[in-house]
């Protein structure tokens, strides 16, 4: 045997080696043709993705082809995961940002419009379900934005409409920092922080001028409080941007069955967010066990950069959060199904969407979600379930543009009455 045949052979025998490991991957094998098909003739929204503090505080760019990025969300993994529309989270860091919370949520909405402006041919600004839809038919990402803590608004209704008019669709009443108008269940068991009992007459004040303007209400990270004053002053149907079952996974982030069956009737939405903590029990426990001492890695990381005159970097942050969270085995995949299906059953398979999280949550997925291209195994898992086509496609984004198109049409009708009354 000559060796140039030897080296044929080895050559050969490389790439069918190379041609057996990819079609053994878990894209390829763990999702049929029938859920292919399903997956790809629905138009997938989901509600909550911090990509755009990667856009600030790393220069990253969402076109990205890089083949080692760590992160859930490029325009690439979108197309690979059918991916139509995106709510680009607007998180402003209390913490880190006292004093100028709105200059840094206007930053955030500017480096969502830059990275549209960027990538004109695959992705979209979308400011409403006409544009979604639009998007959809051109084969472009939907990018729109939600306000993730009421605190932005620096309790001033004027910042409230000029987000609305710079696109942003929905804004969560808090984050996990209880502001001067609405209870978080991030603190709410800190006695340390001044609570309002739920929202506060002016906190009532923003849900409506929400209603009014258009914006989706959203109901994550509130106190439970919170949550009962938002349902029962809303004129609109509220949305949970990315929030779990707490029947489930006992976390003050989850909604309780009697939240869901409240949303249900409201006509809203709960959009189920990714991370283990809030869908898988054992990770949530772990998880708590080494809060402490992860908090402590953190604030020793910020002392020093505070020490030397620097700002603190998120994304430095959340590499070390990725290094404690790497000590947690990730949960298995079904755990982010079974809060799909726990939600389905108790509010009813109208009232459940996705709200991932992604590039929010350090990495901290089931197995089988590393990135948005991974959003097809969801559909296969809900067909293995009994789920049929039709039930699927609202899951995946339907129920949400329901609820986004009957938030648009209150809008349209309170403007119109106010208008009736000033003449």
């Amino acid at each position: 045997m000559t060796r140039f045949t030897i080296l044929l052979l080895s050559c050969l025998a490389l790439a069918a080696s190379s041609l057996a490991a990819q079609s053994a991957t878990p894209s390829d094998t763990s999702v049929s043709p029938q859920a292919r098909a399903i997956h790809d003739s629905a138009l997938i929204v989901d509600t909550h993705a911090d990509t755009p503090q990667r856009f600030l505080d790393e220069g990253f760019d969402i076109g990205s082809t890089d083949p080692n990025d760590m992160g859930h969300i490029s325009l690439d993994k979108a197309r690979r995961g059918n991916l139509g529309a995106e709510f680009f989270s607007i998180w402003v860091d209390p913490e880190t940002n006292q004093g100028h919370f709105a200059q840094h949520t206007f930053d955030l909405i500017d480096s969502v419009y830059e990275q549209a402006a960027r990538h004109p041919d695959r992705m979209t600004m979308a400011f409403s379900v006409a544009d979604i839809e639009r998007a959809h038919r051109e084969h472009k990402l939907a990018a729109l934005m939600g306000i993730e803590g009421g605190h932005s608004i620096e309790n001033d209704m004027h910042l409230l409409r000029d987000y609305y008019r710079l696109g942003v669709r929905y804004m969560t009443l808090s984050w996990s920092n209880t502001n001067e108008w609405a209870d978080s269940s991030g603190d709410i068991d800190d006695a340390k922080v001044q609570h309002h009992n739920g929202l506060t007459d002016f906190g009532k004040q923003v849900v409506l001028e929400m209603n009014r303007l258009g914006m989706m209400v959203d109901i994550s990270h509130v106190a439970d409080k919170t949550f009962w004053d938002a349902i029962a002053t809303t004129k609109a149907p509220v949305i949970a941007s990315h929030s779990s079952a707490r029947a489930l996974v006992d976390a003050p982030r989850n909604m309780t069955d009697d939240m869901l069956r409240a949303v249900a009737k409201n006509g809203g939405v709960v959009q189920v967010n990714f991370y283990s903590g809030f869908v898988d029990e054992n990770f949530r426990e772990a998880s708590e066990a080494q809060a402490k001492d992860q908090a402590a890695a953190i604030q020793k990381y910020v002392d020093s950069l505070k020490a030397q005159g620097k700002p603190v970097n998120y994304i430095e942050i959340d590499r070390i959060e990725r290094e404690w969270t790497a000590k947690i085995p990730r949960p298995p995949f079904k755990s982010l199904i079974d809060h799909i299906d726990h939600i389905a059953k108790v509010a009813g398979v109208d009232h459940v969407g996705l709200g991932s999280d992604f590039d929010g949550v350090s990495g901290a997925t089931p197995q089988g979600m590393d990135s948005a291209a991974d959003l097809p195994k969801i559909t296969q898992a809900l067909l293995d379930r009994g789920y049929s086509a039709d039930d699927i496609k609202k899951i995946l984004g339907g129920n949400l543009l329901r609820v986004f198109r009957q938030v648009e049409t209150v809008s349209h009708e309170m403007q119109a009455q106010s208008q009736s009354q000033s003449h």
